[in-house]
């Protein structure tokens, strides 16, 4: 659904048929993203269209960005750990 909403808004029924779900799930998934402030949403009549909010997306790439530096961090103290083991004579 964020894949189709990066490129412009959609009604949820444009969401929903492509993954083959009813309704009611995908507005389950989208009250979610919603909720977590990646998507909002507008109702004009009985059409409820969803679109990206730039901020929600900018503040996932900051959390991804954070924990990937966490994760290489913790790879450079093990192979600096390892390179500092002796090595075992092979047999």
């Amino acid at each position: 659904m964020v894949a189709r909403l990066v490129r412009g808004p959609a009604s949820m029924k444009e969401l929903a048929a492509p993954l083959g779900i009813a309704l009611p799930s995908a507005l389950k998934h989208l009250q979610v993203l919603e909720s977590g402030g990646i998507v909002s949403s507008q109702k004009a009549g009985r059409v409820r269209t969803f679109a990206i909010e730039r901020q929600g997306l900018e503040t996932i790439e900051d959390w991804l960005a954070e924990h990937r530096r966490q994760l290489e961090a913790g790879f450079d103290r093990l192979e600096h750990l390892m390179r500092s083991m002796p090595e075992e004579p092979s047999q």
